[in-house]
């Protein structure tokens, strides 16, 4: 027996002739484990109407859906709040650089095989070489308008993460001249993340690890790298005044509600703290527990790094995405760099008892969609975007078998505010 929100007559049937990769506004897909927020629903049934969801419930017997979802799990679409992986495809060796559009349609191509529907590219607001890519304005800019210009328009809805280094004068001039440019035009919120990699504190507090990966990335010796270190930290220690003008100069943006601010590797509760007191909104790879703690303490969501939960430990002997996972004190993964690995990272979490399927999978959907300030996606519920994503679990990973997207057009200022209300929540 069918409810009135899922049935549906001759004259409301959907286009014939459709794929799974270009999804009517309308249409009903069956038979699949749909993982919602708090539960797994086997043998569900998902209708769509006008490109969001309208009811998710059993499939009852005898009803014909438009899509056999074949038992598979049906989720959200993923939303990476944190991706660099479009520097590493646009420049794949030293020296092989690679056409923007190009770049950005290959690497569309992994996120969307991933289950990735939204993503967040960073754009690196700095001048720097040290870490073995050279990033310069220029670059960023270039980012910045190929993601604008490809936008919800593809088979992904691509957004910037704005990354600023806040020892570097030049990228806080590019930053302020980038929020002057787009003012109120931006669609959706403004997300900027924060960051000071000078060895010695932060994601590199241990010296060590910082010149190991140069001599890994640039052929240099150990004491070259050592060499290095020390004039880097020299260089940078006579850049305080910039990193204090930049920290006011970005809590007057936030406080003014002009972006969505994140703080990158916080490693202390007295940076959680700072942080707070500047109207950060989330807690971007803390580096250690007592900072991931003191960021829940606050009411602040935490992202930590997929692949640093594939490996069980961060690279740089800072904290385990694991070990805070199973602490409860992570609300999000991003991919950092490897798209692939979001819900390969969720559903090992899921199979290692660390959370439940539908915890584990909110880590990737509805979790990150809070860290981004989109209510409007991320869960499977009644009014949100009917962004969908069919997998196979997997011994032991994950395959993503299609994704369905709704149109840009489901994704309406006033369709995000009526999704809040019928998922019960709100932005965090």
């Amino acid at each position: 027996m069918s409810t009135g929100l899922v049935s549906r007559g001759p004259a409301e049937a959907p286009t014939q002739g459709w794929t799974l990769g270009d999804p009517p506004r309308d249409y009903v897909l069956g038979h699949v484990r749909a993982v919602l927020p708090d539960r797994l629903l086997d043998d569900a049934l998902v209708a769509v109407r006008d490109g969001r969801i309208a009811a998710i419930e059993p499939h009852p017997a005898g009803v014909e859906a438009d899509v056999d979802g074949q038992g598979m799990l049906c989720l959200p679409g993923l939303v990476d709040v944190h991706s660099d992986g479009l520097e590493k495809e646009l420049l794949p060796r030293p020296g092989a650089e690679l056409p923007m559009e190009f770049a950005l349609l290959s690497f569309e191509g992994k996120l969307r095989a991933a289950g990735v529907t939204t993503a967040f590219h960073g754009a690196a607001f700095e001048e720097s070489g040290g870490r073995g890519m050279r990033r310069t304005l220029e670059s960023a800019r270039r980012i910045c308008a190929a993601v604008e210009s490809r936008g919800d328009g593809g088979l992904v809805d691509h957004r910037i993460l704005h990354r600023l280094d806040i020892r570097c004068p030049e990228g806080l001039a590019g930053l302020r001249q980038r929020l002057a440019e787009i003012g109120g035009t931006a669609r959706g919120p403004v997300l900027v993340s924060h960051e000071d990699h000078t060895p010695g504190q932060g994601q590199y507090a241990d010296r060590g690890y910082y010149e190991r990966y140069l001599v890994g990335t640039r052929g240099v010796t150990e004491e070259e790298a050592r060499a290095y270190v020390d004039r880097l930290i020299e260089d940078r220690d006579g850049r305080l005044d910039v990193r204090e003008e930049a920290l006011e100069w970005l809590g007057e943006q936030a406080g003014a509600g002009r972006i969505r601010l994140l703080g990158h590797d916080p490693s202390s509760p007295r940076e959680i703290e700072e942080l707070c007191d500047r109207g950060g909104s989330v807690a971007e790879f803390p580096t250690t527990t007592a900072a991931a703690k003191a960021a829940r303490e606050h009411g602040m969501p935490v992202v930590m790094g997929a692949p640093n939960v594939l490996r069980g430990h961060s690279h740089n002997g800072n904290a385990s995405g694991r070990e805070l996972v199973g602490r409860g004190l992570v609300t999000a993964l991003a991919s950092d760099y490897l798209p692939s690995g979001l819900l390969s990272a969720a559903l090992l979490l899921a199979e290692d008892g660390l959370a439940t399927l539908p915890e584990a999978v909110g880590l990737v959907t509805g979790g990150a969609a809070d860290v981004a300030g989109l209510p409007d996606r991320g869960r499977l519920a009644p009014g949100l975007r009917a962004d969908l994503v069919l997998a196979e679990p997997g011994r032991p990973w994950p395959v993503v078998a299609a994704v369905l997207r709704a149109a840009s057009g489901a994704s309406g200022v006033s369709g995000a505010s009526e999704a809040s209300e019928a998922s019960g929540g709100d932005a965090a």
